[in-house]
């Protein structure tokens, strides 16, 4: 299942970074600042919202998942 994302930015002056590769036709790239984080919030208990004092990102994660992936990475972060 895939996720799809969003990203809103207040000012195209806080985007880093577009690039589509010329050498990898399906790579792409996106960078930028979101500024100082502001809060995370969900929306429906589907979407993870992080809000920035430059911008919004927006991810379709479910907090179901969220959770399992933060408990996979404490728990290969403990095996170390």
């Amino acid at each position: 299942m895939g996720h799809s994302f969003s990203v809103e930015m207040s000012s195209s002056k806080y985007l880093g970074q577009m690039c589509i590769s010329q050498r990898h036709a399906d790579h792409v790239l996106f960078e930028g600042d979101l500024g100082k984080l502001e809060k995370i919030t969900m929306i429906e208990e589907a979407v993870l919202v992080v809000q920035g004092s430059n911008g919004v990102l927006r991810i379709d994660l479910s907090r179901d998942e969220l959770r399992k992936l933060v408990l996979n990475a404490k728990s290969k972060e403990e095996e170390k």
